[in-house]
């Protein structure tokens, strides 16, 4: 029969928020919004490749003067440009109109500014003339070297693959940092989207004055356990959700998706990493759930139980206020407190495994801190609940709530004085 409640509540509870419009709006704004950045940056990208092509190669009339002698008649005249008089005589045909264009060099352009000047196009088009200017000159000095490998090396175009090992394994570098570091980013979405279901998973009851009825029928530890397991459901279908953009992307338009980073270097998955992290993600979520499902048991409305909601919201984004001192000295004071404090320790330990600076030694004792506080909150709820769950108007004393003596209510009997 417990089993068949507590099977019942978890339907209820999933289905009741599954079906409301509300909860979809919410959880598909994730995707939407990440597919919607993906792809402004992919036409972005698209865009400035083809305007920085379109700028070097543009067709509009140019005079010159080259103090440094680099630029030779021929260099000029495959751009089309033609040499003034002066500067001076240069920027008075750009004014008058006779040319688009005049590109001042000076005798040491590799520490003097070369001034461009041009007949205004508006701020996107008017970018042409500084590309221009450099194609030419880089086209005279490669002329000078008569080695293209020279030139390249010269001008910086070399590619370097670097490879580092962590003893004798070989270490992903920064690919193997980005994919442990997904579980942060679910864990931000799905408390920050979950959070007042959890606070209000029990005031619902309370507000409804219907607690009194329900526990006539259910033991409380069978209604805020169906409750927990219901929001793991919900949570569950919300990381799919999140992770869906990314996964499509990934098997259907790979192309696409490294032209929005392309110096993103391919990922790695890390088993432990990624076990570890999600082992975390799942503590992280089961002690913020029961927390926050605790703190709605204690309070009369959803109102009061805001102010505290606040609270933990915080607790989450403090670590961030330290980020840089996680990511450059993991051992110090401040961010192992944080690392092991309970409710700030999800997202930097989550942060501390995407970089590799958390041991397996600390990950299993985060992992236990933060599934032992799940417990110990869950205990802590059903007691708060129990105690409390005719306590309308006013917040239940949590001392007097452990210091009693639970026992189930009677209809119309209140919980300390039921028997």
């Amino acid at each position: 029969m417990a089993q068949h409640n507590l099977g019942t509540v978890v339907g209820f509870e999933f289905i009741r928020t599954v079906t409301k419009g509300r909860f979809w709006i919410g959880t598909l704004s994730v995707p939407v919004i990440i597919a919607v950045v993906f792809g402004l940056i992919f036409l972005s990208n698209t865009t400035t490749d083809t305007a920085t092509e379109a700028q070097k190669s543009a067709q509009f009339s140019i005079s010159y003067t080259d103090a440094s002698g680099l630029i030779t008649a021929a260099d000029a005249a495959l751009f089309g440009a033609t040499a003034a008089d002066s500067p001076d005589a240069g920027i008075q045909a750009v004014q008058s109109g006779a040319v688009d264009a005049h590109f001042d060099y000076p005798a040491h352009p590799e520490t003097t500014a070369v001034h461009v000047y041009g007949a205004d196009k508006g701020i996107f088009e008017n970018g042409k003339y500084a590309a221009v200017a450099q194609a030419m000159l880089t086209h005279a000095v490669e002329q000078k070297i008569g080695s293209p490998q020279l030139s390249a090396l010269a001008a910086g175009k070399v590619q370097i693959q670097t490879v580092t090992y962590d003893g004798t394994k070989e270490s992903g570098g920064l690919g193997s940092v980005i994919p442990p570091l997904f579980f942060l980013v679910i864990f931000y979405g799905l408390i920050v989207l979950l959070a007042g279901q959890m606070l209000n998973s029990t005031l619902e009851e309370k507000e409804n004055r219907v607690t009194e009825m329900i526990l006539t029928t259910l033991k409380p530890t069978t209604l805020i356990a169906g409750k927990v397991i219901a929001l793991f459901g919900i949570g569950l279908v919300q990381m799919i959700v999140f992770l869906s953009p990314i996964l499509i992307a990934r098997l259907f338009f790979p192309e696409e998706l490294s032209l929005t980073a392309p110096d993103l270097p391919p990922l790695v998955l890390d088993p432990v990493r990624m076990t570890v992290g999600l082992l975390i993600l799942i503590g992280g979520f089961a002690l913020f759930t029961t927390t926050l499902v605790a703190i709605g048991a204690v309070m009369p409305t959803a109102k009061e139980a805001g102010n505290f909601m606040g609270v933990m919201m915080a607790l989450i984004f403090v670590p961030f206020y330290a980020v840089a001192l996680v990511v450059s000295d993991p051992q110090s004071v401040i961010v192992q407190i944080f690392t092991f404090f309970p409710f700030s320790a999800p997202v930097t330990a989550l942060l501390r495994n995407g970089f590799g600076s958390l041991s397996l030694l600390e990950a299993g004792i985060v992992i236990a801190i933060l599934y032992v506080g799940a417990a110990v909150m869950l205990r802590l709820a059903v007691r708060l609940f129990q105690y409390g769950s005719i306590s309308y108007t006013s917040k239940v004393n949590v001392r007097n709530a452990l210091r009693s003596k639970a026992r189930r209510p009677v209809a119309g009997v209140p919980p300390t004085a039921a028997g």
